[in-house]
């Protein structure tokens, strides 16, 4: 729990966050500072020295070895480099040299990779303002940000980023961007005035927190917290003492490398003991056991998987998901589970007006965000705004009665001021009224958190016209008249009690209502507040709120149909977050406030987890504490998130997932992903391109497993026969690093297939080698294997010593061709090839024609002749091994055909 929620009311000397709770004279008091003059010098230096600069330390920081080191820390690297060690102690340099080879370039495609992204986001950067104005010996003076103390006066202006956590001593109108620390998209007002010391986060008005920025107004506070001591700087400490969890790729391909080693040790011994029990040299045995632990390894597997998502990369960023470590996009693709913020990554993050109540009917604004495209319609049917003077009558006032604008740059139209005020700029602009032509007032009477409205004063047409926003239940009271149509009559009680409903109609609908009114003042008539705002006529009523993004429900129910439960996890209030979940089609039976939350137990929490429920006005350990839950019940957690608030939760989860544009570095650095476009539809592209890297990498684990089960089957079936040595270390290694390798990475760049998307997540304790591929992975290897096994008695002579070159030769090539044929059954697990199109994975046929030519230069070619240990074959020897290798493609296919046309016979 936050030390600020816990703070009592009558606040520990040592403790900071209280001041919340308390006046501003007891505040200065506690911090021995003066509201006029400010810190002293002296004191300045003696409280740095005891609390340190204002900056945030971090050990996040990632060094290029660590990234490098990583690359490494693999269980299958490991075996490899235990092979390599015992090639070249038998004296095999060339499959030593080969195999560290393979190593070291595996490691630095990985690292390459991984740096760049890290290099890209820049880890975790403070988010505290670089200059800010402060109150010294009693005058004002800039400074760096780190060089505050507890104690110190801020000055706060509208676009100043707040350096460090403020109890607020003075303010006119100050308004500030919480949203990075609470997920509030509207701008908190602050006041003075302290409040309870139960106030949640979001609420407490008299607080000014490091990292967010005011949009309004202006203001004073005292530094009661700097560096690691502030809400910020609590939270990036949090974050750092959750350890990262290896991705599910990383777990499986760890299982999968125990498996390998324990089998290829195993293996080994017990063909090297029967061999030397039915009489074989101990020393052929020797090199026989080296030969089969070589063949049991896919040596090409660690680096296919590394190219294989180092090439998705390229995808991913086409998809708009940056990836900080390569194999967190298979991750994604394993989610079970998604929890969202809501601010920027459902919604626009921009308040839009989507609706204006007016006597006449209620006017429905399309568009989003700053971009004035966009026109008015009731029932559905465009309307033209200038024939509606009732209309065009309460957007002049809502711009006369404002202090935002807009501006177009190279990134589009950016807005310049409070959110809300820019939505009305925004919806005039829609109706083409022209700020530069709307007239300069002549009296301000500004928006307090008291008086929950604003007065302007202008010259219109040569009379003075107060045009007033605020709140709908204040504004009310202040109005006398109505503006229908085009004429002014009074406000009745029907006309009240019809307000009344469209606000709780748009509240409903999770909006924020805005009363705007008008009125005309007398010459000589008082120009005070209370005169001018009385007997005000109302104009309308605006309802505003931060849309969903347009592509949002559509990811939404391609999420559903693949499986994936998506949670909304917000620091906004719970009305805003039912109304929003609502409108992109998450049904919402529940909406837990964190309040709730906390009295709940973990049990209770499970079973509200199982419902359909949203989560409002959380905390960063509410986040933390539903990802540890959900992770308890085995789910794959993918967690998005912008903002400070967000970090701990990114970075326990399965995948953190980022926004690019509007999240904070903090955010950045906790995440695997960073979505360079903020749109949750992306996270859902991210997720298919994930499946289908998962999907590939199983495709060619079993076809590299397949092969080496071949090769493993046709030399222990030898020694058992008792024949001569029928494959020579560098040959296995040449099939499993240069030929399986270059069809191997071909299937990773296989396409998607068209169920990806419509097929619930795999689950998440399945390993990469299920019992189905297994059984697969055996009757192909063994059909590999008695092919070339039989290729070589084929061609062995025991009358002939020499036939053995020719024999090991064809059965060398025999294999490979074998496994080339053999890779087309893998470019679909369950369906047959005519069903995802031949011609679909060109890079397959392209990898199968490489290798074969390759295979050819290895027979031909003097060089790789005596390298390989090979003679040349005729055209009839080739002619047999094509024979001899179309079967194993052929019957697979048949029996593929069979099992997918069945089924839909019967639904037929």
């Amino acid at each position: 729990m936050s030390a600020i929620t816990d703070a009592l009311s009558k606040p520990k000397a040592d403790d900071p966050a209280a001041a919340h709770a308390q006046t501003v004279s007891s505040t200065l008091a506690k911090w021995e500072t003066s509201a006029e003059t400010g810190l002293s010098s002296n004191e300045v230096t003696r409280r740095r020295e005891t609390h340190g600069v204002n900056t945030i330390q971090t050990s996040e920081t990632v060094r290029w070895h660590q990234v490098l080191m990583r690359q490494f820390a693999d269980v299958l690297i490991i075996i490899l480099v235990v092979a390599g060690l015992v090639s070249a102690a038998v004296g095999e340099a060339t499959d030593a040299i080969a195999i560290f080879a393979i190593v070291v370039l595996n490691g630095l495609l990985g690292f390459a990779q991984e740096w760049k992204a890290e290099r890209s986001l820049a880890a975790l950067r403070q988010m505290l303002a670089p200059r800010c104005r402060v109150i010294r010996e009693g005058d004002e003076r800039e400074i760096d940000a780190a060089d505050l103390v507890p104690g110190d006066l801020v000055q706060i202006e509208t676009g100043d980023r707040v350096p460090a956590d403020l109890r607020i001593t003075r303010c006119m109108n100050l308004k500030m961007d919480e949203s990075a620390l609470t997920g509030e998209s509207v701008s908190a007002e602050k006041s003075n005035e302290p409040v309870d010391e139960a106030t949640d986060l979001a609420e407490r008005t008299c607080m000014a927190w490091t990292g967010t920025a005011a949009t309004a107004g202006r203001g004073m506070g005292v530094v009661i917290a700097t560096a690691s001591n502030t809400e910020f700087g609590r939270i990036a400490k949090l974050t750092e003492t959750i350890d990262r969890d290896t991705t599910p790729l990383q777990q499986k391909l760890s299982v999968l490398g125990k498996q390998l080693g324990t089998a290829a040790v195993v293996i080994s011994i017990l063909v090297a003991l029967t061999g030397w029990w039915m009489g074989k040299p101990l020393m052929e045995m020797f090199f026989t056991a080296v030969s089969l632990a070589v063949a049991v390894v896919p040596e090409g597997l660690p680096a296919v998987v590394t190219l294989t998502l180092a090439l998705g990369v390229r995808e991913m960023v086409r998809r708009k998901a940056l990836l900080r470590r390569l194999r967190a996009a298979e991750g994604l693709g394993s989610a079970t589970v998604i929890c969202t913020d809501k601010t920027g990554t459902l919604t626009q993050n921009q308040m839009t007006v989507q609706r204006i109540w007016l006597v006449a009917g209620e006017v429905t604004v399309t568009g989003v965000g700053c971009d004035p495209a966009g026109h008015f319609e009731v029932a559905g049917e465009k309307i033209d705004y200038r024939k509606r003077e009732d209309l065009l009558a309460l957007l002049r006032s809502g711009l006369q009665c404002n202090h935002a604008r807009l501006k177009k740059d190279a990134d589009g139209w950016q807005p310049i001021g409070e959110p809300t005020e820019s939505a009305i700029v925004v919806a005039a602009h829609k109706a083409w009224i022209d700020p530069s032509e709307q007239p300069q007032p002549d009296h301000e009477f500004s928006f307090t958190s008291n008086r929950k409205r604003m007065t302007v004063i202008a010259d219109q047409d040569g009379a003075s016209i107060a045009h007033t926003k605020g709140a709908p239940e204040v504004l009310l009271l202040l109005c006398n008249d109505i503006f229908d149509g085009d004429v002014v009559r009074p406000l009745t009680s029907e006309d009240r009690q019809n307000v009344a409903t469209a606000i709780e109609d748009m509240a409903g609908r999770g909006l924020r209502t805005l009363a705007i009114a008008r009125r005309e003042v007398c010459v000589g008539e008082a120009c005070d507040e209370q005169s001018v705002e009385s007997s005000l006529t109302l104009l309308g009523i605006i309802g505003m709120m931060d849309p969903p993004r347009v592509e949002v429900p559509e990811a939404i129910a391609l999420a559903k149909a693949a499986g994936i439960r998506v949670f909304m996890i917000t620091g906004d209030s719970p009305v805003t977050a039912t109304a929003i979940a609502r409108q992109i089609g998450l049904k919402v039976d529940q909406a837990i406030v964190g309040a709730q939350l906390e009295a709940m137990d973990d049990k209770t929490l499970e079973d509200a987890l199982d419902g359909d429920v949203v989560f409002a006005r959380t905390t960063p350990e509410h986040k933390l504490r539903i990802v540890k839950l959900l992770q308890s019940q085995g789910h794959i957690v993918g967690m998005t998130g912008d903002g400070v608030n967000d970090a701990p939760a990114l970075k326990k989860a399965d995948i953190g997932i980022a926004m690019g544009k509007r999240g904070t570095d903090v955010a950045k650095g906790a995440a695997d992903i960073v979505l360079t476009d903020d749109n949750f539809s992306s996270i859902i592209g991210a997720v298919e391109e994930g499946r289908r890297q998962y999907d590939n990498i199983q495709k060619f684990v079993r076809y590299l497993l397949s092969s080496n089960t071949g090769e493993v089957v046709a030399i222990f079936l030898n020694i058992l026969m008792g024949g001569p040595l029928l494959f020579l270390p560098v040959q296995i290694l040449w099939m499993n690093l240069v030929t399986d390798g270059l069809t191997a990475v071909a299937l990773g760049l296989e396409p998607a297939e068209k169920n990806t998307m419509h097929r619930p997540p795999r689950r998440p304790d399945e390993p990469v080698l299920t019992k189905s591929g297994m059984a697969v992975i055996a009757a192909l290897g063994t059909y590999v294997g008695l092919a070339s096994l039989w290729l070589f008695h084929h061609y062995l002579d025991d009358a002939d010593p020499g036939s053995i070159a020719i024999a090991q030769t064809v059965a060398f090539t025999g294999i490979i061709v074998v496994e080339k044929i053999n890779v087309l059954n893998f470019r679909s697990l369950a369906a047959p090839i005519w069903t995802i199109g031949f011609w679909s994975n060109p890079w397959v046929l392209l990898a199968i024609a490489s290798t074969i030519s390759l295979q050819v230069a290895a027979v031909y070619v003097p060089a790789l002749q005596s390298v390989l240990h090979t003679v040349p074959l005729s055209l009839t020897d080739w002619m047999l091994i094509v024979a001899v290798a179309l079967p194993v493609f052929v019957l697979v296919e048949i029996i593929k055909a069979i099992a997918w046309i069945r089924p839909r016979r019967e639904t037929a």
